[in-house]
């Protein structure tokens, strides 16, 4: 055992402090876990700190016979047992299912604990980034005619046009965040490039911490589906309008101003996120599930990071990825 814990075994054993998530209104059925949830979470946030995005690769460090390792090994443990690699593989296949709401259910403790609208405001703002799929592109002639010209190509991802970036054949990474001095990630999942942002709203809306006054979104979130699941929950969504500009309407200047506040929150996390994790180019994981695996945890992560730093007095805003180099 080592004397002080490394950062990693730092964040490891926040995980086991943190907020859980209620348990499911109805029981699995056949025997109960022998592993909970969050053992399998503790290792993620290992995998994302590490780089490591296999079964493989995850059991491979654990075996290292270094003081760090055999703590590691120890918090994975339970009543002296270790999880088998077959139990490794499903409960990690799995896991990103979870994470969304373990994503809904930290945010809302951070944002308990940091305060982010102490002064006012209370703006969550939200959108979508591009990730890069891996490897090489399916073209729409040879998808259409179920032709995978090479096996380097991710099937499962999807093509999309950005006004940023043309045509991307990949992932979106759906955010909501805090509009305020910290960016607090509120809620998160990852899709295929092609589902719409206004459709998949609907998933993350609920999640929001219920301090949330205003939902600011860009011309994709101007729906009367999100109006109305906002509403219920006391919220306000400002979204652009559709339709050419100049717009000439009385609520023209707030919505520029509010775009802007939530323009400098949303779009600073989403450049920050793919700095740190390194995803400016391509992801490093093939298929829906171990790249909503890899995303959701990084997402995961940084949260954890912003639980630690907090508890630390650290800047929040600056030094994130250093400290993540150094665990």
């Amino acid at each position: 055992m080592i004397e002080h814990d490394t950062l990693l075994v730092t964040l490891v054993k926040l995980v086991g402090r943190g907020p859980s998530l209620p348990p499911p209104a109805r029981r699995r059925r056949g025997r109960p876990s022998r592993y909970p949830d969050r053992l399998f979470l503790q290792a993620l946030v290992m995998m994302i700190v590490r780089h490591m995005h296999t079964v493989h690769a995850l059991l491979s460090v654990l075996a290292q016979p270094t003081p760090e390792m055999q703590t590691l090994r120890t918090l994975l443990t339970v009543d002296g047992r270790f999880p088998t690699r077959r139990t490794w593989e499903r409960r990690l296949h799995a896991i990103p299912a979870t994470l969304p709401a373990q994503i809904g259910c930290l945010g809302r403790a951070l944002v308990a604990a940091i305060q982010p609208w102490a002064t006012g405001g209370r703006a969550a703002a939200i959108d979508s980034t591009l990730l890069r799929a891996r490897g090489g592109v399916w073209h729409k002639k040879d998808r259409e005619a179920g032709l995978v010209p090479h096996t380097s190509i991710d099937t499962e991802a999807h093509w999309t046009k950005s006004g940023w970036h043309g045509w991307v054949y990949g992932w979106k990474l759906h955010l909501v965040t805090t509009v305020a001095g910290v960016w607090i990630p509120l809620a998160a999942d990852l899709t295929a490039a092609n589902v719409a942002d206004n459709v998949q709203a609907l998933t993350l809306l609920p999640e929001l911490p219920t301090e949330v006054r205003y939902v600011l979104g860009d011309q994709h979130y101007n729906d009367p589906a999100i109006d109305a699941v906002c509403a219920q929950a006391g919220q306000t969504v400002v979204a652009t309008r559709r339709g050419p500009y100049p717009h000439t309407d009385d609520g023209v200047e707030v919505r520029r101003i509010l775009h802007e506040l939530r323009s400098r929150a949303i779009e600073n996390l989403n450049e920050q996120f793919k700095g740190i994790f390194d995803v400016h180019g391509q992801v490093p994981t093939k298929g829906l599930v171990n790249t909503r695996r890899f995303a959701l945890g990084a997402v995961f992560v940084y949260q954890l990071t912003l639980w630690y730093r907090q508890e630390q007095g650290l800047n929040l805003r600056v030094g994130l990825k250093p400290f993540l180099k150094a665990a």
